[in-house]
C-alpha cells in the first residue's frame, strides 16, 4: 500500500462497496447555498474591515469594506469548482465520503447542523462535514433513520 497522499483531490468516493451493499442516496453540495453563504461571509467581512479599521482610527474606513468583499470574493471564486464537486455516498452499512472515507453507520456517535452544513461525529471522536447541504437537516434525518435512530 502507498501510504502518500495523492496530490490531487478526490471529490467522490473512492471505497469499494461491500458484498451486497449498496447506494442509497448521494448528498452533493447544493451551488446556491455555496454563494449565498459565501455572500454572508463577505457581508461579515465587510463589517469587520470596517470595524477594525475604525478602532485604529483611520479615516478610509470604507477601504474595510472593499478589502473584505475582494477577500472572501477571490476566495469564493478560487473554491468553488472544488467545493461544490465533494459527494458523500450513504449506503446500507456506511457513510462514504470523498476519497478513502468511509464511516460503519454503527459508528457513528452524533449527527449535527450547523448552518447549511452537517458534522457527523464518529465514536472515536473524528469529525466529518457534510457542506453546502441546500436541505441540512433533511440530510441529518436521512443519516439518521439509516443508522436506525430518530
Amino acid at each position: 500500500m502507498d501510504d502518500h497522499l495523492p496530490t490531487r483531490s478526490i471529490f467522490t468516493p473512492q471505497t469499494p462497496l461491500e458484498t451486497d451493499e449498496r447506494v442509497v442516496t448521494s448528498f452533493t453540495p447544493d451551488r446556491a447555498t455555496y454563494w449565498r453563504e459565501n455572500a454572508w461571509l463577505a457581508v461579515i467581512a465587510m463589517a469587520a474591515g470596517m470595524g477594525i479599521l475604525w478602532a485604529l482610527g483611520n479615516e478610509h474606513v470604507w477601504t474595510g469594506a472593499v478589502g473584505g468583499l475582494f477577500a472572501i470574493g477571490v476566495r469564493s471564486l478560487y473554491l468553488s469548482s472544488d467545493e461544490t464537486k465533494m459527494r458523500w455516498d450513504l449506503t446500507d452499512r456506511r457513510l462514504l465520503g470523498p476519497g478513502p472515507r468511509a464511516v460503519a453507520l454503527e459508528n457513528i456517535a452524533q449527527v449535527n447542523t450547523i448552518f447549511s452544513a452537517v458534522q457527523v461525529v464518529t465514536v472515536a471522536g473524528d469529525k466529518h462535514l457534510l457542506k453546502y447541504q441546500a436541505d441540512a437537516q433533511a440530510v441529518k434525518a436521512r443519516i439518521d433513520a439509516a443508522r436506525g435512530r430518530p
